[in-house]
C-alpha cells in the first residue's frame, strides 16, 4: 500500500466564510477516526480568512476514497451548497 497526501484548498464566499468554518469542523473528529487516516488537518489562511486548507494523510488511496463517500461529507456538501467560491484537492505522493 502507498500513503496518500491530499491538500485540499476551499475558498469561501466572503459573505459565509464563518458557515464554512463550522461546517469543516464537524468534519474533524469523525474523519480522524475513520480506518485509514494518518492525520486530518483543518488550516485557515492569516491573511485570507476565507481561504481554509485540509492537509490530510492517508494510508492508501483505497480508505481515502471511502472516507469520500461517508454521509458526513455528503452533509456537508447540502449545508454548503453555494457557499464556496472555489475548491481544488490535489491528490500526492511524498517523494523526499
Amino acid at each position: 500500500m502507498s500513503r496518500l497526501t491530499i491538500i485540499a484548498n476551499i475558498i469561501a464566499n466572503d459573505d459565509k466564510i464563518e458557515l464554512i468554518k463550522a461546517e469543516l469542523l464537524k468534519l474533524i473528529e469523525v474523519t480522524r477516526a475513520e480506518g485509514g487516516c494518518i492525520n486530518y488537518d483543518l488550516h485557515q489562511d492569516n491573511e485570507n480568512p476565507a481561504h481554509f486548507t485540509f492537509y490530510e494523510n492517508w494510508e492508501s488511496r483505497e480508505l481515502w476514497q471511502a472516507h469520500m463517500g461517508n454521509q458526513h461529507l455528503a452533509d456537508y456538501m447540502t449545508a454548503t451548497e453555494g457557499s464556496v467560491a472555489s475548491f481544488t484537492l490535489n491528490e500526492m505522493t511524498q517523494i523526499a
